[in-house]
């Protein structure tokens, strides 16, 4: 058994203020992505004069397969490099990433600037993430990643509407992607300076013996990987899960200010319902977070997605401004009420020991949505339009939210199984 040492505790009020300071940590890291969804892909029409949806939505597909890959391995390694030095290395890949958009003279160099982002964001976010559920231990596990997420989704809303602002008042580059400069200066400084390791939290948490739902003994990363990607009906659930959400987000990251753009909305306007997204998912997290500890996961999860589709076919079934900002709400809502609870219901299955790798295993699948979500509806654009990109989109997220509902246990009953 694994013997905590010196005077760490676990709980949220008890560490609340480290948790405090990686709640401000993620608003930077959601900052640094919330630069590129109002202006990159503009820019690829705009300056690049690319004509390809599929082409122009390549940095969304670089973005998410590394992304994906880095969560996966960025988890395993912060269990034995510990999570601090994951959490700055992130940091300092993520300083050239607005300096590379700003200078790109051909769209590769956007496309290589959004693979540093993505690690960036892999071993940032994750730390974030990972680091919140070590200090507050397992009665409060909603809640934190609700309250991480809401910081980190906020600020992607924010800056989504600062970008498209600026942009509008001056140019699409350079003032724009100012603000990443000074993100990535900050959250280096507070992660290296101020915040602490958290492994210490892991192994008092193992050393009391908290009842978990997974096996006593850790699993190898590609046993674990296996039973979550096709061997547990209930892993596999929320996996497909995870990845349809980012499925979505990937259209609404890539397609939406196209699809906006060809009805005449003007840059700033664009901005604003890119913004009502990701700050509505952002702001209810809050509470979906919390409300999961207390009503299970399954109902939130599945009835999210629904939500979701009924948002994305808004945008087509209704074109204009009024009901675009409507179906923002409806997905920025749905998707609190997914994001969080996924999150925390992964963290149910695992050790304390290994739960750092089994989110990444979900974190993998879940990013790599974007890179699916941007060549399906990349692809389904150029050959059929954009509508018909959002109806197939909307269809899937529907398809996802009817599978969870159907495979994916009560809370009681998935925590029985785990523990099989």
């Amino acid at each position: 058994m694994i013997r905590p040492t010196g005077e760490i505790r676990l709980g949220l009020v008890e560490n609340l203020p480290q948790f405090a300071l990686l709640v401000v940590v993620n608003v930077f890291v959601g900052v640094m992505v919330g630069l590129e969804r109002t202006v990159v892909p503009l820019l690829g029409e705009a300056e690049f004069g690319l004509t390809s949806k599929t082409a122009i939505l390549s940095f969304i597909v670089s973005f998410g397969v590394t992304k994906a890959v880095f969560n996966l391995l960025s988890a395993r390694i912060s269990e034995r490099w510990g999570r601090k030095r994951v959490l700055v290395a992130g940091w300092l890949v993520g300083l050239p990433v607005p300096l590379m958009i700003m200078a790109a003279d051909r769209w590769i160099w956007i496309d290589a600037a959004n693979v540093l982002l993505g690690v960036n964001q892999a071993l940032c976010w994750s730390m974030t993430v990972i680091m919140k559920v070590d200090l507050v231990g397992p009665k409060r596990r909603g809640l934190a990643l609700g309250l991480n997420e809401f910081a980190g989704y906020g600020a992607v809303g924010l800056t989504a509407w600062l970008t498209g602002y600026l942009a509008s008042v001056y140019a699409l580059r350079p003032q724009p992607f100012y603000l990443g400069i000074a993100a990535a200066l900050a959250g280096l400084y507070l992660s290296a300076v101020h915040v602490r390791e958290t492994l210490g939290h892991v192994r008092l948490e193992a050393a009391r013996g908290v009842p978990s739902a997974a096996p006593a003994a850790p699993p190898s990363l590609g046993a674990l990987f296996a039973r979550c990607s096709w061997r547990d009906p209930a892993l596999v659930a929320l996996c497909q899960a995870g990845l349809v959400n980012n499925l979505n987000d990937g259209l609404s990251w890539g397609i939406y200010p196209l699809f906006f753009a060809s009805y005449g909305v003007s840059v700033a306007t664009i901005g604003l319902i890119k913004a009502i997204y990701p700050g509505t998912w952002g702001l209810c997290q809050i509470a979906t977070g919390a409300l999961s500890d207390r009503w299970g996961r399954r109902g939130l999860i599945a009835w999210g997605m629904v939500v979701q589709a009924l948002g994305i076919w808004l945008v087509v079934l209704v074109p204009t401004t009024a009901a675009w900002i409507v179906a923002a709400l409806l997905q920025g809502l749905g998707t609190a009420m997914v994001y969080p609870t996924l999150l925390a219901a992964i963290g149910d299955q695992a050790q304390p020991e290994w739960r750092a790798s089994a989110l990444g295993v979900y974190r993998f699948w879940r990013d790599l949505g974007y890179a699916v979500g941007a060549l399906l509806s990349g692809v389904i654009a150029d050959l059929l339009g954009m509508v018909a990109a959002i109806h197939v989109v909307a269809a899937l997220t529907l398809a996802s939210g009817v599978w969870v509902a159907a495979r994916l246990p009560a809370r009681q009953e998935l925590r029985e199984v785990g523990a099989a």
